[in-house]
């Protein structure tokens, strides 16, 4: 209504400006034709009508979210929530977005409708309840159908793991996002108590979609020394980039301490001697414990301008055979393997070898045999990353089935993806008997081929049932 009212005394203030012109025209010692006059006058009319109509546009995009920027939602209790959203969206500012932060309560069905991307940052209060401020979106909006096919959308998840309800809302909220035709620019990420490992790994997504990798972290992992003691090429004579086995140790033996599916932070130097704080870089483990020593799969990237990104010129160029190397492990649970002896279905492509070699290495150190890994890669000669391990176990019958897939080589199964379709008959099975269905490599391109794909095998209530009883879990970037 101010807007309109606005408009409203700017237009009856032009209808003055415009009399007064024409009073003056009338009295001016200038002698104008009546053809000319009448043209004055109608020019400046256009032009009041032509502003009107702008002032009417810019009031209708002032009352609407504005399609081009994206949305950062905040539903707090505490304010921790809202303090996290302003980072967010600092963040996105800095990779010259722009950013419409706003409360839960104050967002509208049809602020989302028009949204292209949003970041919600949600926390849970009492035994799994949503925040006072949600509790009108929650009672509402969440209760009815929302068209948002054109809405990605990322999820923070905010709890306590000492309540039974853990980020309650947060899930809700995922939940009602997908159902309607949301698509997750990435996996919800769940924050236990407020722990800096998590808020790390939702910075590093935010700073994907922003383009901002290269600013520094919101909290600084608290590292530990480990040291570099192999690195090996694994793709030698391929048309991708070079993609390299790291192998780490720790100068305390105590910190030989994770699960298959963690994470390992490292805090990158961009030459020997610099000691300069850079933004962290994360890498799936791909070893266990067990095998004495953190091991990575570490491809070159390089920007446009050619340089080698700061996490693998470190590990893959600049550092040495027995450099320090700062690393921190960050538990990453909801990519952990089952501890009982059902099936699973490991799926996967490029440096994804990385997580999947660590959960194989943990069923085979279980004697659990009912792996079926599907995998891909460019070419069969040159691009074996850890190949020549896995084909063993197969042969072994430590794998019971290996599908690999050449994407260079032709034929109409490129992708893992087309792979799973192909093969849909085996993967109802699978899941019949109770797999569980595990995802590591690209966010781009993999990730949504392969969710496509099982929804095509499964069907949607399948996939979806999967993910929510945690039988479905991906670590994808």
């Amino acid at each position: 209504m101010k807007a309109i009212a606005g408009q409203v005394a700017i237009g009856a203030g032009l209808l003055v400006v415009l009399a007064l012109c024409w009073r003056l025209q009338d009295a001016s010692a200038i002698s104008l034709s009546s053809g000319t006059h009448l043209m004055g006058a109608g020019g400046l009319t256009v032009a009041w009508l032509g502003f009107t109509m702008w002032m009417g546009r810019r009031g209708a995009r002032h009352d609407t979210h504005d399609a081009g920027g994206i949305l950062v939602v905040h539903a707090s209790q505490t304010g921790f929530a809202t303090e996290l959203a302003a980072k967010t969206a600092d963040e996105l500012r800095a990779g010259g977005l722009a950013v419409d932060m706003r409360a839960i309560d104050s967002l509208t069905p049809g602020m989302l409708a028009q949204a292209r991307r949003a970041f919600f940052i949600a926390s849970t209060t009492g035994e799994g309840d949503a925040p006072d401020v949600a509790t009108g979106f929650r009672g509402e909006t969440m209760r009815s159908a929302s068209s948002l096919a054109t809405l990605s959308y990322g999820v923070l998840a905010l709890g306590d793991r000492d309540y039974d309800d853990f980020c309650a809302f947060g899930r809700e909220l995922d939940g009602w996002l997908r159902a309607n035709g949301a698509t997750p620019l990435f996996d919800r990420v769940e924050v236990d108590n407020g722990d800096d490992g998590s808020l790390r790994h939702w910075q590093h997504h935010v700073a994907h979609v922003a383009g901002t990798t290269g600013l520094a972290d919101w909290s600084r992992p608290a590292y530990q020394r480990w040291r570099l003691v192999e690195r090996a090429l694994l793709n030698p004579g391929s048309e991708g980039a070079p993609c390299y086995h790291v192998a780490l140790e720790p100068l305390d033996a105590t910190h030989l301490d994770w699960q298959a599916g963690d994470i390992a932070e490292i805090g990158p130097r961009r030459q020997r001697g610099d000691d300069t704080t850079l933004p962290h870089r994360e890498y799936s483990i791909a070893s266990l414990p067990a095998d004495g020593a953190l091991h990575l799969v570490v491809r070159q990237m390089r920007g446009s301008d050619g340089v080698l990104g700061l996490g693998s010129g470190w590990l893959t160029e600049h550092a040495a055979p027995g450099d320090a190397i700062d690393l921190r492990v960050r538990t990453n649970a909801g990519f952990h393997p089952p501890t009982d002896d059902r099936p699973v279905v490991l799926i996967g492509n490029g440096t994804g070898i990385a997580g999947l070699r660590a959960l194989l290495k943990a069923r085979l150190a279980s004697a659990h045999h009912r792996n079926w890994l599907v995998f891909g890669e460019r070419h069969s000669a040159a691009d074996r990353l850890h190949v020549d391990e896995l084909e063993r176990w197969r042969a072994q019958g430590r794998i019971e089935r290996l599908d690999l897939v050449w994407s260079r080589e032709g034929g109409s199964e490129r992708y893992v993806q087309d792979r799973l379709r192909a093969s849909a008959h085996a993967l109802r099975r699978f899941v019949g008997e109770g797999a569980s269905i595990y995802v590591c490599g690209s966010l781009d391109g993999m990730a949504p081929g392969v969710d496509a794909a099982l929804r095509a095998v499964l069907g949607d209530d399948t996939v979806d049932a999967l993910a929510a009883s945690g039988r479905y879990r991906r670590d994808v970037y």
